[in-house]
């Protein structure tokens, strides 16, 4: 038969291709491909894994069971002074500094002297008392005065209530400049000069003077500190707890707090004091806690991570490592046996877990049961293979 030379192509091009096909049908590897796709479907959370493969990747799994779970409520913290063994120094006058007794490091005694100040101040404080003071007496008898003539109806109640009102403002005047004068009662006053001296023993920690400075006085206001002195054999760390976990924590539990400086050493004491209120911007609690400090290894200002324990409590848990995050959902993989043709059936389960628990074991609230075989090794690489 004889055809047109166009449909005679065509005919050879299709005998050619249907050629190529079976050749390509008769090879292992596409009647290998062709007997996978008649097999069941495996679902999309569910990964095989064969003994060979098995033996080149680690997989270890454990049973999910009960565990005593010692939940810990985690905080960041800052090392402070006990605030009853330092105290702050400050001078009770401006003036000019003609002396300075101690260094950074010295070791002082109550009593001890500090510094001295010349200052103007104290012949003016001493003057304000005096004219205060003679004010007074001026005023009182007046009043005493106004008293006797107001009994005589010999003057006006309004007379009485001016002299009243005066030797009151006289005597608010007095008990203002003797307080002011009663600052220099903590040193000594050689005339225009002013000794401050220590108010207990103790390490000067800081000094922010020196001879010949011009300091403000803790009267005027504005005044800075000039020293920081006191013990730090014992130390605060005080930590913001917020608001979800404060009722977990309780007055004496314990505490391990851990320094950058220091990252494998743990501080071990105990919480002693909770604030009563939360600030009102953080919505946390300040929490107090006290360490033994005698070889002077926490320094104040210190940042410190604080793990405060809670009561512990038994619950279905699976190690931290068995936990995966997978965008917005918490998975974990489940070792379901071995199928008929010998491969390994893993299967990827979503999890609701409390990871704010501070111990390597993950409280589950919902998704395994007790008896399930949980991956703890290798499951990244199982959901890699999904």
């Amino acid at each position: 038969m004889n055809l047109p030379g166009s449909a005679q192509d065509r005919l050879t091009r299709i005998s050619v291709t249907l050629a190529t096909f079976a050749l390509l049908a008769s090879l292992p590897g596409c009647q290998a491909k062709a007997k996978g796709a008649a097999a069941p479907a495996v679902p999309e959370n569910v990964v095989l894994v064969t003994k060979e493969q098995l033996s080149h990747i680690k997989i270890t799994t454990e049973t999910v069971d009960l565990h005593d779970v010692d939940d810990t409520v985690l905080a960041s913290g800052k090392v402070t002074y006990d605030d009853q063994k330092v105290i702050h120094v400050f001078s009770p006058v401006a003036g000019k500094v003609v002396r300075v007794f101690v260094q950074l490091g010295n070791r002082v005694k109550k009593g001890d002297p500090l510094v001295t100040v010349e200052s103007p101040d104290i012949g003016v404080t001493t003057a304000d008392v005096g004219k205060a003071e003679a004010d007074l007496t001026t005023a009182e008898r007046e009043y005493q005065r106004q008293q006797e003539l107001l009994d005589l109806h010999a003057t006006s109640q309004r007379d009485f209530e001016a002299a009243t009102s005066t030797f009151r403002q006289a005597k608010t005047e007095v008990d203002r400049a003797r307080q002011k004068a009663a600052l220099f009662q903590r040193g000594d006053v050689v005339g225009q000069s002013f000794t401050v001296r220590a108010d207990l023993d103790g390490e000067v920690f800081m000094k922010a003077v020196s001879a010949g400075m011009q300091i403000a006085g803790q009267y005027g206001g504005g005044s800075a500190e000039l020293f920081t002195i006191g013990e730090s054999d014992l130390v605060w760390v005080l930590a913001d707890v917020f608001e979800l976990d404060i009722q977990r924590v309780k007055v004496g539990a314990k505490v391990i707090v851990n320094v950058a400086s220091l990252p494998d050493r743990n501080f071990e004491g105990k919480l002693d004091w909770i604030s009563g209120a939360l600030d009102p911007v953080t919505h946390a609690s300040r929490v107090r806690c006290a360490f033994d400090n005698v070889d002077g290894t926490l320094k104040p200002e210190m940042f410190a991570t604080v793990k405060i324990a809670t009561d512990p409590r038994t619950a279905i848990a699976i190690p931290r490592t068995a936990v995966l995050r997978l965008g917005e959902q918490t998975v974990a993989f489940l070792d379901r046996g071995t199928d008929k043709e010998g491969q390994e059936r893993f299967e990827r389960v979503p999890v609701d877990v409390d990871e704010g628990a501070g111990t390597a074991w993950v409280p589950v609230e919902h998704g395994l049961d007790r008896g399930d075989r949980v991956v703890t090794t290798g499951a990244i690489l199982l959901s890699g293979m999904l």
